[in-house]
């Protein structure tokens, strides 16, 4: 059996938008994807069904809106050691790789990785990148991918920085509204893709706040929604501004590319990721973000509707257990866990972790070596 869960039901709360910092209570854990409807200036919920909860945006002041909904959690047996390649790969139709320690570590690739999506191409697999890395557009992960050797199309590569501007699109956003950018190049590109107007991004990171006495910081009104996202240009100025947008904007939305802890940017440590500037307008606004990337379902529902994937006859592939394998398990998808990044064997088979993929194994070459001795 390549999948082993027994779902249980919960009951949980979810809220956006609150007015009322007190009121917000998303679920990051689940990465609930919340559809919304931008009409005037106020969410409310409306419906909710097993894969979304449901706004439209409305005049009415009232910012209490919270509605239950059940959501499914499954308890699973400790993660199996990858043995049979060929059965895993005869299982599904679709691999989706998250990128950084799966793909590549920094501007390094990992070792086998060409040879493994050849195998893969050749079984007729498609193959899906996607990556909470918002830093690049589509384009650029493609000239990346291009100069480390591997041929991958643009519309085989998901970013967080894309899926933050097709979230906006999925709800609507209005084309007359502005969307504040904590972040870099990656996020500007594709709002501007998605015709969005925007500020703030690299062009804030050399901006500081002169403190004198009774200064009163200045932000632009019209700004419904400030989206966050690695930055290495992260400050004071960035900080306040986007708190001002989400605090004394009605209805202005809080959307975080990722809460990863930490990235690669090189091969030789881990540094700290775009969770830590999350944190710091989370911690400033007292609100939760609304997460478009891993391991929220939005880029999951989203790939399965672009492509006509059924989600069962996915494999979802990665290194991190609290995005890359939620990511798959919140889906319905098959999952497996590789050793190449993040997580080590004993971080996951710890008594502390609570998340066990279907399989785990070294790197994803490993299905060349498991292939050969399975024939």
């Amino acid at each position: 059996m390549l999948s082993r869960t027994t779902a249980i039901a919960a009951s949980l709360s979810v809220s956006a938008g609150s007015a009322n910092p007190s009121k917000s209570n998303y679920s990051r854990l689940l990465g609930l994807n919340n559809n919304l409807s931008y009409t005037a200036s106020n969410p409310v919920i409306v419906s909710s069904n097993s894969n979304f909860a449901s706004f439209a945006w409305n005049t009415s002041n009232n910012s209490n809106y919270t509605k239950s909904r059940m959501e499914r959690f499954t308890t699973r047996a400790s993660a199996q050691p990858l043995t049979n390649a060929d059965e895993l790969i005869d299982s599904v139709q679709t691999f989706i790789f998250d990128c950084d320690g799966v793909i590549w570590k920094g501007d390094k690739l990992i070792d086998g990785v060409p040879e493994t999506l050849d195998l893969l191409r050749s079984k007729g697999k498609r193959l899906v990148f996607v990556t909470n890395n918002s830093t690049k557009s589509r384009k650029q992960y493609g000239k990346k991918f291009e100069t480390l050797g591997l041929n991958v199309n643009e519309e085989e590569i998901f970013a967080s920085s894309f899926a933050a501007a097709a979230y906006l699109k999925s709800i609507n956003f209005p084309k007359d509204k502005k969307v504040y950018v904590i972040g870099e190049e990656g996020i500007l590109k594709e709002l501007e893709l998605a015709g969005y107007q925007y500020l703030g991004g690299p062009e804030d990171g050399g901006k500081k706040i002169d403190l004198k006495p009774g200064f009163l910081m200045e932000h632009d009104e019209n700004v419904g929604a400030v989206v966050v996202g690695f930055d290495r240009n992260f400050n004071y100025y960035k900080i306040q501004y986007g708190t001002l947008c989400i605090r004394e904007n009605p209805g202005c939305l809080f959307i975080a590319t990722n809460r990863d802890a930490v990235t690669h940017l090189t091969d030789a440590q881990e540094w700290a990721g775009g969770g830590s500037m999350v944190g710091a307008i989370r911690g400033s606004t007292q609100r939760e973000p609304l997460v478009v990337g891993k391991p929220s379902t939005f880029m999951m529902d989203y790939l399965a509707n672009e492509f006509g994937i059924l989600k069962s006859q996915i494999c979802m592939v990665g290194d991190r257990l609290d995005t890359d394998i939620l990511f798959g398990q919140n889906g319905g998808c098959k999952t497996l866990l590789v050793l190449s990044g993040v997580t080590t064997l004993s971080v996951l088979q710890s008594p502390n972790n609570s998340i066990q993929p279907d399989f785990y194994t070294n790197k994803i070459s490993d299905f060349l070596s498991l292939k050969a001795t399975t024939v």
